[in-house]
């Protein structure tokens, strides 16, 4: 069988999914579907081999302030927030973890962004990454910028790390 990555459809089975991280569970099947047919706030996208979701991203756009950025990253670009495709959620099922779905799915993650680029405009790509997943990013390149700040008591707080665009190979020069 051969791992697929497709758009959610509002029939797919997202009971069975479980990656170990509740958070991401619950997401996945209670507000994902939601937040991507009635509210319109992102998409999921799916791994899929044969009828098994063994992972899952979701993406929106966002944006970015320039002064959040590193100096040198700031060269040249306008004062005012720019366009970012947002990395909400990424999660594997356990079953599926250490064959590279992961990086499969932040693969296509970053052909969204040059897509995006190209179409209406984005400077890079932005999570907010659990203190645990912060070392998968770093792997490809991104870097941290800050602490994001909020209100989570019972968890440590996300790390904003971002990637530019010009760190995401063109389709032509993989």
């Amino acid at each position: 069988m051969s791992v697929r990555i497709r758009r959610l459809e509002p029939g797919d089975d997202r009971d069975r999914f479980c990656s170990g991280q509740p958070d991401l569970d619950r997401f996945f099947h209670r507000f994902a579907g939601q937040n991507q047919f009635r509210h319109h706030v992102g998409v999921t996208y799916i791994a899929v081999e044969a009828d098994a979701v063994l992972g899952f991203i979701t993406v929106s756009p966002s944006e970015i302030e320039v002064d959040t950025l590193p100096a040198d990253r700031r060269r040249r670009l306008p004062r005012y927030p720019l366009p970012t495709l947002r990395l909400a959620r990424l999660a594997v099922a356990q079953s599926a973890q250490d064959r590279g779905i992961g990086e499969a799915l932040l693969r296509f993650t970053l052909t969204l962004a040059r897509r995006m680029a190209d179409e209406i405009g984005c400077v890079g790509v932005i999570v907010d990454a659990k203190p645990e997943a912060q070392t998968f990013y770093l792997r490809y390149g991104f870097e941290s910028l800050s602490a994001v700040e909020g209100v989570l008591l019972d968890r440590p707080e996300p790390i904003l790390m971002f990637l530019p665009l010009s760190a995401i190979p063109c389709p032509d020069n993989p």
